[in-house]
């Protein structure tokens, strides 16, 4: 998982190269490692390393990556942060059918990433709930529709590859919306992974070295 490669955002064409580079040094390293092993190409493109430019970007890295990984699997999003709505955007070799295609969820916005110091629009907001109303649970699942559909007609498997209210919304609302969004993604067949273990959306607690029980009931979908 390449991820958090802040420079590829800013000054993607100049960050090119170096992005390649990455990939001709790690692909060989770990060419004979179990098939377990996946690559994540790389995480949530986004700014100025637009949907085009990605398109571009990912079929180098995969033919890099396929030089000395022909059957390794292999983990794309879309730009635009692996947004749903930018799959109509993703260009995958078609002859390459060892790729599973991520998106990440969080909507919405304001209430999974109120009070977040990084979110300019919603880090001043606070108190908003997510009840599990109709109208939000079809929200939802209108959402991931999209994606569904979208692996439907191009024959790939999708992976929810994060999801998760960040730690200033109430607890009730964050274990009920994770619910919801995990229990949606598996009746769409989707895999899932939660973002995040520890930290800030955090599923673990670290310090004190114990479950947060409402999460992990939430995402194992035990005790609700």
């Amino acid at each position: 998982d390449m991820h958090e490669y802040n420079a590829m955002a800013e000054d993607p064409v100049a960050k090119k190269e170096m992005f390649l580079s990455v990939w001709r040094q790690l692909a060989p390293r770990y060419k004979d490692q179990p098939d377990n092993l996946i690559f994540e190409v790389l995480n949530e493109p986004n700014r100025k390393l637009t949907p085009e430019l990605w398109n571009s970007f990912l079929l180098d890295a995969i033919k890099i990556i396929r030089s000395t990984n022909p059957n390794r699997t292999l983990i794309i999003g879309p730009g635009n942060w692996n947004g749903i709505e930018t799959l109509r955007t993703l260009e995958l070799p078609e002859n390459d059918r060892n790729i599973i295609v991520t998106v990440h969820f969080y909507h919405p916005g304001r209430f999974t990433h109120q009070g977040a110091p990084w979110s300019k629009e919603n880090a001043n907001l606070s108190g908003i709930k997510w009840t599990g109303s109709r109208e939000e649970k079809e929200d939802i699942e209108t959402r991931m529709q999209v994606a569904a559909d979208w692996s439907k007609v191009h024959d790939r498997p999708i992976f929810l590859g994060e999801f998760g209210a960040y730690e200033k919304a109430d607890m009730d609302s964050r274990a009920l919306y994770t619910a919801y969004v995990a229990r949606t993604a598996e009746r769409l067949g989707f895999s899932w992974a939660y973002w995040q273990f520890d930290s800030d959306f955090v599923v673990y607690d670290i310090n004190n070295d114990k479950w947060v029980t409402p999460l992990l009931n939430a995402l194992t979908g035990k005790n609700l």
